[in-house]
């Protein structure tokens, strides 16, 4: 009690604040803290460290805070320079304040956020995943052609491009059918419903109805085709990206058949994380799928800790050409079966088949329908833009018998339908059936002719083909004009094409080919009269390439 009395006796009595009487001095008012923290060393706890504490905080927002009058700061303007026009305006209360003159005044936010703090706006991990990809071939070769594309007329010495899978055979059929039927099949009968109101993210009924029936016409087989196990997407991007996101997780692999279509990369991999296991195929099987070549894929899949949830193929072969026969498709779903993994059937080139050869089309469907096999884990794409010529509509199909599979599917359809003006098109043309039986035996015979003209004029450069029986492509070997047997030696050719003899071709290294020299050259861009001139181009490199051999 004694103690704590005399403790009490000897506290300092409070400093009175003084206040300096110079003109324009700041008035600085501290009051120590003592005697706040008790027990020994309580002076210097309670006094000392308080007093620096708020000595660097007076510092520090010196330094961070805008002060008008600091020459040194460049946005602080002279006296001269503020107007009263810049001036903010004066509230009613504000002759009732009390100045400090000697006190500069600072916005609260520059307090909040010094100048000169933080960094750069950062964006995700999966952005930065994508943009560590580069730009690839195509993408360089496609921003060359848009730069300088080649016009008969107006510009002859422009980049042909033979890159890009896109029919434009029979697009004169389509544009005299929209002449006559575009506007009535949009607005016609629907009015302003068709335009200004909501639709169904998964597609109309009424165009699946018309799709079931599309489908079965050009497959030209007795196959059955339930609208309400289709989706429609807008395009083939989204529909094979929205199956990878149903059938697998993060980490997780597909089994995908080379040469395949240098799209899938994207498709497949860059939002869902999924990765690809390409499976090669071989020149001497005219780049053949072989369930040997897929088991040893999923073995070592394993071994390195990658969990298969399913297949891609693609039938037709994009870039090849080849079509998967029927004894092969049986022993796929026999492996996918015994593997307990999924088959996804790209067939977005299955009306645009030109019988070239002994083999002819099966679509998967077309055995899963005869047969019941494990329905669950087969899943099929078609394209409506590749069969119709209509690759600016960007309408395609994911038909599935999985229940699971098509309830999400038509939930993540909402990230990519299709407008409701498209789909009401769409149903007025397939309804046509007149029409679409004579674009499909039109299409199919100028598909099959340029095909054969294209491919004897890279016979007469020495240049040989795979064997094809459909698609948009001619897989050729140029393996001759390469340097070196490389990709290195691959890619120095496709510079030359692209640079010296100004033609757009898709290197098989692209395409994950694992024999280097193959290109992909997309006949259906060109006119009858423009082979010739591709020819010509290319028997200019193909004579220097020999020349340095």
């Amino acid at each position: 009690m004694t103690r704590a009395r005399a403790r009490a006796d000897e506290e300092p009595k409070p400093i009175s604040s003084s206040s300096s009487s110079g003109g324009g001095t700041a008035m600085r008012v501290i009051v120590p803290l003592q005697g706040v923290v008790q027990g020994r060393g309580g002076l210097f706890l309670g006094s000392v460290i308080p007093c620096a504490l708020f000595y660097f905080l007076q510092l520090y927002l010196k330094r961070f805070r805008n002060d008008p009058g600091d020459p040194n700061d460049p946005s602080s303007s002279s006296p001269t320079q503020n107007t009263a026009s810049s001036a903010p305006s004066r509230s009613s209360s504000s002759g009732q304040l009390t100045e400090h003159h000697g006190l500069p005044r600072s916005l609260s936010r520059s307090l909040l956020s010094p100048r000169n703090v933080g960094g750069p706006a950062c964006v995700s991990g999966r952005v930065i995943s994508i943009l560590k990809t580069g730009e690839t071939p195509c993408d360089v070769s496609l921003k060359q052609v848009e730069d300088d594309p080649y016009d008969e007329v107006d510009n002859p010495g422009g980049v042909i491009q033979l890159g890009l899978a896109q029919n434009k055979l029979s697009l004169d059929l389509v544009k005299n059918w929209l002449a006559e039927n575009a506007e009535e099949a949009i607005v016609g009968g629907a009015g302003s419903n068709v335009i200004a109101f909501n639709q169904p993210f998964d597609g109309l009924m009424e165009l699946k109805v018309a799709v079931a029936g599309f489908v079965s016409q050009f497959l030209g087989k007795e196959v059955s085709f339930n609208p309400s196990q289709i989706v429609l997407t807008a395009g083939a991007a989204p529909a094979i990206e929205i199956l990878s996101f149903s059938l697998a997780d993060s980490g997780n692999a597909f089994l995908v058949p080379t040469p395949y279509h240098p799209c899938f990369d994207r498709n497949v991999k860059w939002r869902t994380g999924v990765e690809i296991i390409p499976v090669p195929c071989r020149s001497a099987d005219n780049f053949s799928l072989s369930i040997t070549a897929l088991d040893r894929a999923f073995n070592q899949a394993r071994k390195r800790g990658l969990k298969v949830r399913g297949i891609i193929i693609s039938n037709p072969s994009n870039p090849v050409g080849n079509v998967i026969n029927r004894e092969t498709l049986y022993s796929l779903l026999d492996f996918a079966r015994e593997k307990n993994i999924h088959i996804v059937s790209n067939e977005i080139l299955a009306g645009s088949t030109f019988g070239i050869g002994t083999e002819e089309f099966v679509s998967l469907a077309e055995i899963v329908d005869s047969e019941y096999l494990d329905r669950d884990r087969v899943h099929t794409v078609y394209d409506l833009s590749q069969d119709l010529s209509l690759p600016g509509f960007r309408i395609s199909v994911i038909y599935s018998y999985n229940n699971s599979v098509l309830a999400a599917a038509k939930k993540l359809a909402r990230f990519s339908s299709v407008s409701a003006p498209s789909q009401h098109l769409l149903v007025s043309m397939l309804s046509d059936t007149k029409f679409v039986q004579k674009f499909i035996n039109i299409n199919r015979e100028r598909l099959r002719r340029l095909y054969v003209k294209f491919v004897a004029g890279l016979r007469q450069l020495g240049i040989e083909c795979a064997k094809s029986n459909g698609g948009f492509y001619c897989w050729a070997d140029m393996s001759g004009l390469i340097s070196s047997y490389s990709e290195k030696g691959e890619l120095e050719l496709w510079d030359k094409l692209l640079n010296v003899a100004k033609v757009n071709v898709t290197p098989g290294s692209s395409c994950h080919c694992i024999e280097p020299g193959w290109f992909g050259f997309s006949f259906t861009l060109l006119t009858e009269k423009d082979i010739h001139v591709v020819m010509e181009r290319i028997r200019r490199i193909s004579q220097t390439c020999k020349a340095h051999s």
